[in-house]
C-alpha cells in the first residue's frame, strides 16, 4: 500500500547533548521497516525527474521500488550499476538540491528521502553480504589515476571493471582523499571509506600511497612508465586566507589543516600524539559545509564556546540546511553578518582575540547575491583563542607546474571538456575539485564516471599516447 504521508520517515539520530561529546555517527540510519515505509512514498513517476537531478544517474524509482518490496539486494544492484560509492554518497550528497529537489512529492510536502534510502541499502549490503568483487579478465591496457578522492575512486572502479590495470597514486599515507581527511567521522565513518577502497583492491586496482605526482615523478614520466592514459583527481587542497593581520599567529588554522589533524591524524583519539591546541573558545570563519564540520569538531574536541562567523545571513549560507540545523542543535553559536578584520596577539605569538565588524546586505551584485557591506563604527572584540579559516580552497599548483601544455583557468583549476573531461594534453583527463574547485562529492563522482568512459573510448580507439 502506498504511503501518502507528506512527511519523510524521520531519521533516528543521537541526542545532541550526547553526540556533541563523541565522534560516533550522528545520524543512525533507517531500520528495514522504516526504509520500506519511506520507499512506499515514491510514486514511481514514469518521467523520473529525480534521475535527471542525480550527477551519476542512479535509476532512483527502480531501486526504491525494490526497497518497498524488501528486496534490498536487488536495490543495491540497481544503485551500484551507476554509483560506485553508495554508502558514501548516501551520507554526504546534497540530495535536497539535486534528486530530491525534483521529486514530485515535494510539490505538496517533503520529497522522498532518496539519500536516506540509498544509505540504508548500502549499509544493509555491507552488513549482510560478504561477497568479494571478482577481478575481471585483463584487457592489456594500463591507466594511472592521480589522487584517491571520490572522482578518482569512481574512475578507477569503472575502469577496473572494464579490465584495465589501474594504479592509484595517493600523496597521503591513507587512501580516500577528502573523504578521510576532510569529512568528520560523525558524518562519514572511515570504515565505510576503507570498505570502498578494499573493494577497489579486490577488483585488481593497485594502490600506491605516499606518492606525490609532480614531485616523485611527473605526468610525462607516467606515460614513459607505460600508462596509456592519466586521470588527475588531485583535489583542491590549497587553503585560502583573508590576508588580515594576525593570520600567522599560533592558533590560526585553515579548515583543511584543522580537519586533517582531527580526521586523518586522529587527534580526537587517546593514544594519538597529534599536535592540536587545547581550545576554550574557537571562531570558525565561513558558512559552508566545511565550516560546519570544523565547528562541530571543535565542540567535540572540548571547546566551551564555538562560534561560526559568516558575513551574510543564514539564508545565504552555502552549507546544507541539515548540517546547519545539526550544528545549532549541538550548541554552535552563529554570528551572522559578522566578519573579522584583525586577529590579536596575546603577547606570546598566539591568538589572543579577534576584532570583528558587523555587516549589512546591499543590493544583489552581478552574481545575483546580495553584497555584504561593513557597518561603519561597528568594530568589536571577540574573546577567542583559536581561529579556523574556512574560506574555500584551490588546486595545488604542483601538477600543473610540472606538466607542460596543461591549461588552467584564472582560478588555477584544470581546464577540461565538460563532456569528456579531457584536458589540453592528449591522454590526460581530470575531474573533481582539481577542475571545479571545492565542490560536492557526488559531482566529483559524476566527473570520474564521465572520465572513465572517455578514457575507455580513447584507448580502444588506439589514439597516440600523451
Amino acid at each position: 500500500m502506498a504511503n501518502m504521508s507528506v512527511k519523510k520517515v524521520p531519521m533516528p539520530v543521537q541526542d545532541p547533548e550526547v553526540r556533541s561529546r563523541n565522534f560516533q555517527e550522528a545520524a543512525l540510519g533507517y531500520t528495514p521497516e522504516m526504509a520500506m515505509e519511506e520507499a512506499r512514498r515514491c510514486l514511481g513517476c514514469r518521467h523520473r525527474p529525480c534521475v535527471g537531478g542525480c550527477p551519476v544517474n542512479i535509476r532512483i524509482p527502480e531501486f526504491i521500488a525494490k526497497v518497498a518490496e524488501g528486496d534490498f539486494q536487488g536495490a543495491y544492484e540497481i544503485i551500484s550499476d551507476t554509483n560506485a560509492l553508495p554508502g558514501i554518497s548516501g551520507r554526504v550528497c546534497p540530495q535536497e538540491v539535486q534528486c530530491e529537489a525534483r521529486c514530485v512529492r515535494a510539490m505538496k510536502g517533503e520529497p522522498v528521502a532518496i539519500g536516506r534510502l540509498e544509505r540504508f541499502v548500502a549499509d544493509w549490503r555491507r552488513e549482510h553480504v560478504s561477497e568479494t568483487p571478482v577481478s575481471p579478465h585483463p584487457n592489456g591496457h594500463r591507466v594511472a589515476v592521480v589522487g584517491s578522492g571520490p572522482a578518482s575512486l569512481t574512475c578507477a572502479s569503472d575502469l577496473a571493471k572494464l579490465g584495465y590495470a589501474v594504479t592509484v597514486f595517493e600523496a597521503f599515507h591513507t587512501a580516500g582523499g577528502v573523504l578521510v581527511y576532510g569529512i568528520p567521522e560523525f558524518r562519514l565513518p572511515k570504515a565505510i571509506v576503507q570498505a570502498e577502497v578494499d573493494k577497489l583492491v579486490a577488483l585488481g586496482v593497485r594502490l600506491e600511497t605516499d606518492m606525490v605526482v609532480g614531485r616523485i615523478f611527473s605526468v610525462d614520466e607516467l606515460f614513459e612508465m607505460g600508462y596509456e592514459a592519466v586521470f588527475i583527481g588531485s583535489g583542491a587542497g590549497l587553503p585560502m586566507f583573508m590576508g588580515i593581520e594576525g593570520e600567522t599567529l599560533a592558533g590560526v588554522y585553515s579548515a583543511n589543516e584543522y580537519l586533517t589533524r582531527i580526521n586523518l591524524m586522529k587527534a580526537y583519539r587517546e593514544g594519538y600524539d597529534t599536535p592540536l591546541k587545547d581550545s576554550r573558545a574557537v571562531a570558525v570563519v565561513g558558512g559552508g559545509n566545511v565550516a560546519m564540520d570544523a565547528a562541530r569538531c571543535a565542540k567535540r574536541m572540548g571547546a566551551e564556546h564555538v562560534y561560526v562567523l559568516y558575513r551574510r545571513d543564514e539564508e545565504e549560507m552555502p552549507a546544507r540546511k541539515e548540517e546547519v540545523h545539526h550544528a545549532q542543535e549541538e550548541g554552535i553559536e552563529f554570528m551572522l553578518l559578522t566578519n573579522p578584520v584583525r586577529i590579536l596577539d596575546d603577547g606570546s605569538g598566539r591568538v589572543g582575540g579577534m576584532e570583528c565588524v558587523k555587516m549589512r546586505l546591499a543590493a544583489p551584485d552581478d552574481s545575483g547575491r546580495r553584497s555584504p557591506r561593513v557597518v561603519e563604527g561597528s568594530n568589536f572584540i571577540m574573546q577567542v583563542d583559536t581561529v579556523v579559516m574556512s574560506l574555500g580552497t584551490s588546486p595545488n599548483p604542483l601538477i600543473r607546474s610540472t606538466t607542460p601544455g596543461l591549461e588552467v583557468n584564472r582560478r588555477g583549476c584544470l581546464q577540461v571538456d565538460g563532456e569528456t573531461m579531457a584536458t589540453s594534453r592528449p591522454g590526460v583527463y581530470a575531474g573533481g575539485d582539481a577542475v571545479t574547485g571545492a565542490a560536492t562529492v557526488i559531482l566529483a563522482m559524476g566527473a570520474g564516471k564521465r572520465a572513465a568512459e572517455s578514457i575507455h573510448a580513447y584507448i580502444q580507439a588506439g589514439k597516440p599516447q600523451g
